[in-house]
């Protein structure tokens, strides 16, 4: 079992250009889309957050079901669901506002224990940044890490929601014990102001970091560096392209029986090109369709 733990909200998208230009209700949030995404490479997943029980909460629960992800520990709330409106520029790229003022899944408490079966619990995004909902998730990912399992963080850095941006910094920097995984984009990489080296040597087994159309490039406590270029790809946009590399990172690492930070010691130049070349074209399916429509097993191929 996958665990992913984090918001799931609704992306507002527009549907041609400028400012008014009409917008489409879509499923999202980075955690919501990875647990989609793991759920549809065919991972056995669970989601992990609380989510309104307004008709936007309903829609985001079908869609972890149609993806055969387990809600079981889904907890809800009256209160309204988060909405993201998003820009998508000329070359594809999102920049997102927030609507978060009083959602539900702010009031996320610590499950007790995990399910059955968890090997990794994946985290990341607005859920580690919105409080009282933040501290909650960061309690659980500290719990996870002390029981001994794999622990995968994505930041995925929305500044327009982070008030104080040199205490996020060092509360990042606080969680790096804890990871096993390190996931980011150039650009979080930039804002957050460390290096993959430093980031190593606090904590995790293995940085990735995300080059747009460029690909990707695996860092390791070794010193060594993997890269692999991007896949070549019409793109519609980039929504979701983060989470479905961090899902397909994740899917392939369990199906190779590696979801530990010695597996991940244990892996070599080959292995990092075969996880990272997956990882490039799961996100190169999710870049070719509107919004976060992250790939099926079989358009993917074998990790």
């Amino acid at each position: 079992m996958i665990v992913v733990a984090g918001e799931a909200l609704i992306d507002l998208v527009p549907r041609g250009t400028g400012a008014l230009a009409d917008l489409g209700p879509a499923l999202g949030g980075g955690p919501y889309n990875t647990a989609v995404a793991l759920g549809r490479l065919g991972s056995r997943t669970a989601f992990c957050s609380r989510l309104s029980y307004d008709a936007f909460g309903e829609a985001l629960l079908d869609g972890l079901r149609r993806a055969g992800v387990d809600v079981s520990g889904v907890q809800r709330g009256t209160e309204p669901s988060t909405l993201a409106v998003a820009t998508v520029g000329a070359d594809g790229s999102a920049a997102y506002s927030f609507y978060v003022e009083g959602t539900a899944d702010r009031l996320f408490t610590a499950p007790a224990e995990l399910p059955a079966g968890t090997r990794a619990v994946s985290f990341g995004t607005c859920s580690l940044v919105l409080e009282p909902g933040a501290s909650a998730y960061e309690e659980l990912m500290r719990s996870a890490a002390g029981r001994g399992v794999f622990t995968a963080l994505d930041p995925n850095v929305r500044p327009g929601l982070i008030a104080d941006a040199d205490a996020y910094r060092a509360r990042f920097a606080s969680w790096l014990p804890s990871v096993s995984l390190l996931k980011l984009s150039e650009e979080d990489a930039r804002w957050l102001g460390g290096t993959p080296r430093a980031w190593l040597a606090a904590g995790p087994s293995a940085v990735v970091i995300t080059h747009g159309g460029d690909g990707l490039t695996a860092f390791t406590k070794d010193g060594a560096v993997h890269s692999v270029p991007g896949e070549k790809v019409d793109v519609v946009d980039t929504i979701g392209a983060g989470d479905t590399v961090n899902a397909a990172l994740l899917h392939a690492l369990s199906v190779r029986d590696v979801l530990s930070p010695e597996g991940l010691a244990g892996l070599d130049a080959s292995d990092w090109t075969g996880l990272l070349r997956f990882a490039a074209r799961a996100a190169a399916v999710t870049c070719s369709r509107a919004g976060a429509e992250p790939p099926y097993a079989a358009e993917v191929g074998e990790p």
